[in-house]
């Protein structure tokens, strides 16, 4: 008895300290169900990863997609457990029920006005469903299926999830050539191609930072201006190679509207200070993105 009350402790502390993490996967998952529901079955586009086979059966056999969807991943989650942390997995197993419950009470729906153009259908439902699957990718989660997959190689790897995932989904699509034909076949690869590269740029611009490189004679006031932002700023010293005159070098991660108040300080309090501008693709530690994130 203790024992299980001691597992149900350390559970509702989980729920309690991830609350945040769950919010995002229940929302997103939500999303990405009403994407399928109004912008995918009704136009008959096939679909990618698991929840394109589980439509493969509903538009074969009549079975709904929910069962396909729920029992595949449980077989990814399975073969997943041994290489991914537990929080992935837990965070994971929210977003396929979530999924598969909400996919079925979206008929109990009237239905919504659906767009005239099927390639408006395909470009709504790649966007939706790339923006929900970063989210959920942002928190630490997946949607389950192909992205277990993805995530698996991306640590190992460092392989970019879209790609991986346009590559793997294309065989998906072309078994779904002699089910639902040529045509609504290249609106599957429209919405594949548009949801690939929504995702990956989703993702990146969550990263995404500028680093500033700034030499200049007056190393404190720029610091001081920088830390106001609540950016942190390392100084280095260093030593002019033509001159030979010692200097200070400050180095922040910023993110792109600080840049120019900081460019605009610059040419105010210092028009001979020298500053470089880069993209940083990806930032981990405190402040930005947590290792436990950067790890999945």
């Amino acid at each position: 008895m203790e024992n299980m009350k001691s597992k149900i402790g350390v559970l509702l502390k989980g729920v309690k300290d991830e609350w945040k993490a769950l919010l995002v996967v229940v929302f997103c998952n939500i999303v990405s169900a009403f994407a399928v529901m109004y912008f995918t079955l009704p136009y008959r586009f096939p679909d990618t990863g698991v929840t394109g086979l589980a439509v493969l059966s509903n538009y074969v056999f009549g079975i709904s997609p929910s069962w396909g969807i729920f029992f595949g991943n449980m077989l990814l989650l399975w073969w997943g457990y041994s290489n991914l942390n537990l929080r992935f997995l837990g965070l994971t197993v929210c977003s396929i029920i979530v999924f598969s419950v909400a996919m079925p009470i979206f008929r109990i729906f009237p239905s919504l006005p659906l767009p005239n153009d099927r390639f408006m259908a395909a470009i709504l439902s790649g966007i939706l469903r790339g923006m929900a699957s970063a989210m959920i990718f942002r928190v630490g989660g997946s949607g389950g299926g192909t992205d277990i997959i993805a995530m698996v190689l991306r640590r190992r790897r460092g392989w970019e999830v879209g790609r991986f995932s346009i590559y793997i989904n294309l065989v998906i699509l072309a078994m779904s050539l002699s089910v639902v034909g040529l045509e609504s076949v290249v609106y599957g690869v429209v919405c594949l191609y548009v949801f690939g590269v929504t995702l990956d740029n989703a993702m990146h611009s969550f990263d995404r930072r500028k680093q500033a490189f700034i030499i200049t004679n007056i190393p404190d006031e720029v610091s001081h201006f920088i830390t106001s932002k609540g950016k942190g700023v390392t100084i280095i010293d260093g030593r002019g190679g033509f001159t030979g005159e010692s200097r200070q070098m400050l180095i922040s991660l910023l993110e792109p509207r600080h840049v120019l108040e900081l460019k605009t300080f610059l040419r105010e309090k210092d028009p001979k200070s020298f500053v470089s501008i880069c993209d940083a693709s990806e930032v981990v530690g405190q402040g930005f993105k947590s290792w436990t994130n950067a790890l999945n």
